[in-house]
């Protein structure tokens, strides 16, 4: 079907009624999966579960129902018990009414008649206490119809191919004191094989669940005892962790990064300084000490704003790049908390460049190419977004403007760009860093934030070559973001068999017999003391089960010892990444995992 759905002006994106209605010309949007079709598609599918809910409890109320990265959302309420069971009834609800190819229709009202409309209806209430516009429009389709700005497809015709996919709960405005409401989750796409393909995604993204990967390998885990959103990180997970992180730091060194270190917890009057109590304050922790309170720091900034306060600096000193892998702490409400990828303590591989204005352009390009390097390391495609200036923000619009210049003026020379108005940091614009899987899933990872009121807000200064007090540009910078996060998507993208370099357990030992125990043992401290990881199997099993239960660990090299093994001092080697066996000497192997062990840096 290639119908126009929309019309995208500069304005904007709008309806097909709302431009006819406003003579509106621009470039059409068809109904396909592109990203503007498929916000359009989505949104309306979001209001057609709405009714298919509406359908099955006719006394559900209705909160909020937008589009998110994955599908869209909405969150109500309802006296009926509603279970994971419920949504193929919801979903094959959604079909039925779509099948019916019900007109979506807008009409407007007032901001005070939409008021007493839906006075008795609390929910409505609180939505429309958010909304400023004094006209107020609708969207209708058959017998329902919801607060909206749209824009919204012409016909229920267009949302046949939807899935639900997860339930959950939801506080109003996620504040946890306030009262917790039903969320459906869904996904909607313009073709029957584009469902599909999703669907075929989902069931290897399943396989490949880093929270169960995790367990089966040893990784880390999450206890409630504990607390939510707090990893545990076990021996395994403890090396891959270790591994990652001396990698990153050869590589900052090498681009000139100086390693620094700031305390977890500052006082308050730092964070008020810097205007995170302001524009971040819900989402820190604080306590007091000696009357005085403090809050433990969710980003690394104002630790290494002190570190650059801690000497004069001349023109000569900039730039200065300054990094650590900084722990940081965020109260994440609960219904967000998802194993590795959304925590409430996380560790950022964070670097703070101080520089000349006339030096932004370069470093931000040097960060690219630090980002190009770690993308392709790991074999991610990436994209580039630029995000500008928030409604939450601090600053002067004319030190907003200059960043914002700076940043397009790199992304332009570089070629293809994103752009996400209204995006940015409360502190200046940044740009986004988006990398494709192995399985076509898109992340959010890295960022590069430019920032021209962190120093003025902190009087940071430097002495130029004209021998005058002048203002350096702060760029907040993480490659990877989150070690906890990336560590997820990279067990994600690789189904868990990591690239040998960083892998937790490099070789697994398997032993034929107790004969050939000592010489597996000689093995393992010689890979040892050659920094390579080892795992021993050797108990009184079945070489097959030992295969079997080594193969698990998704170890890079499994190796076999026996009695040919022992007689000529080398392995029966299985490498999984070749898919192939050799049997090389034993000084031989051992060369090999040095080599590559060694051969990985940016």
């Amino acid at each position: 079907m290639s119908e126009i759905i929309a019309i995208k002006t500069p304005d904007g994106v709008f309806d097909l009624a709302t431009a006819k209605e406003q003579g509106l010309n621009g470039s059409p949007i068809y109904y396909d999966d592109s990203p503007e079709a498929l916000s359009i598609i989505r949104h309306s599918s979001a209001h057609l579960m709405a009714q298919a809910i509406k359908t099955l409890y006719p006394d559900a109320l209705f909160f909020v129902g937008p589009v998110v990265e994955e599908g869209f959302y909405y969150d109500f309420k309802t006296s009926a018990k509603i279970g994971a069971e419920d949504l193929k009834t919801i979903e094959k609800t959604m079909k039925k009414l779509a099948a019916q190819a019900m007109p979506i229709e807008k009409y407007a009202l007032s901001k005070q008649e939409a008021i007493d409309r839906y006075k008795d209806d609390a929910l409505k209430t609180e939505v429309l206490s958010h909304i400023d516009a004094e006209t107020i429009t609708i969207y209708k389709q058959g017998d329902f119809e919801d607060l909206c700005r749209g824009p919204h497809a012409p016909n229920t015709k267009f949302l046949r191919y939807v899935k639900l996919t997860k339930l959950a709960g939801a506080y109003i405005g996620g504040d946890s004191s306030r009262e917790m409401l039903t969320r459906i989750y869904g996904i909607a796409f313009s073709a029957e094989e584009s469902l599909k393909a999703w669907e075929t995604c989902m069931i290897e993204a399943e396989k490949r669940d880093h929270r169960k990967l995790g367990v089966e390998l040893g990784l880390f885990k999450f206890s409630d005892e504990i607390g939510g959103g707090l990893a545990i990180w076990l021996p395994a997970g403890a090396r891959l962790r270790a591994k990652l992180e001396a990698f990153s730091f050869k590589a900052h060194r090498r681009r000139g990064y100086q390693p620094v270190r700031g305390p977890e917890i500052l006082r308050s009057d730092l964070w008020n300084k810097s205007g995170h109590i302001a524009n971040y304050g819900e989402n820190m922790y604080f306590t007091k000490i000696d009357d005085n309170e403090y809050g433990l720091k969710p980003m690394n900034c104002v630790g290494h704003i002190a570190v650059y306060e801690s000497q004069t600096r001349s023109f000569r000193d900039l730039p200065l790049k300054l990094f650590e892998f900084g722990t940081v702490h965020r109260h994440e409400q609960s219904g967000v908390l998802h194993g590795l990828l959304r925590v409430r303590e996380f560790t950022q591989d964070d670097a703070h460049i101080f520089c000349r204005e006339d030096q932004l352009g370069e470093e931000i390009g040097k960060i690219l190419e630090f980002v190009d390097s770690l993308m392709k390391r790991f074999d991610f495609t990436y994209t580039l977004t630029l995000s500008t200036k928030p409604d939450k923000a601090i600053g002067d619009d004319r030190l907003w403007e200059r960043a914002t210049e700076a940043i397009e003026n790199v992304l332009k020379k570089r070629g293809d760009y994103l752009l996400d108005v209204g995006g940015g940091a409360f502190y200046g614009p940044k740009i986004d860093v988006k990398i494709t899987d192995a399985i076509g899933r898109k992340w959010q990872c890295g960022t590069v934030q430019v920032d021209m009121n962190l120093p003025e807000r902190f009087n940071l200064l430097y002495t130029s070559a004209q021998n005058e007090r002048a203002r350096p540009v702060m760029l907040h910078r993480a490659i990877m973001g989150s070690m906890e996060r990336f560590i997820a998507i990279l067990i994600e993208h690789y189904g868990g068999e990591l690239p040998f370099f960083i892998a937790p357990t490099q070789v697994a030992i398997v032993t034929v017999g107790e004969a050939h125990v000592a010489y597996a043992k000689e093995i393992e401290e010689l890979l040892r003391s050659n920094d390579i990881d080892t795992e021993l199997y050797d108990r009184d099993d079945t070489l097959a089960k030992k295969i079997r239960v080594a193969e698990k660990s998704r170890a890079p090299f499994i190796v076999v010892v026996g009695d040919q093994e022992v007689q000529n001092r080398s392995v029966a080697l299985r490498d999984r990444g070749l898919r192939a066996q050799t049997a090389p000497s034993l000084d031989e192997f051992v060369k090999l995992c040095v080599e590559k062990n060694n051969e990985e840096s940016l």
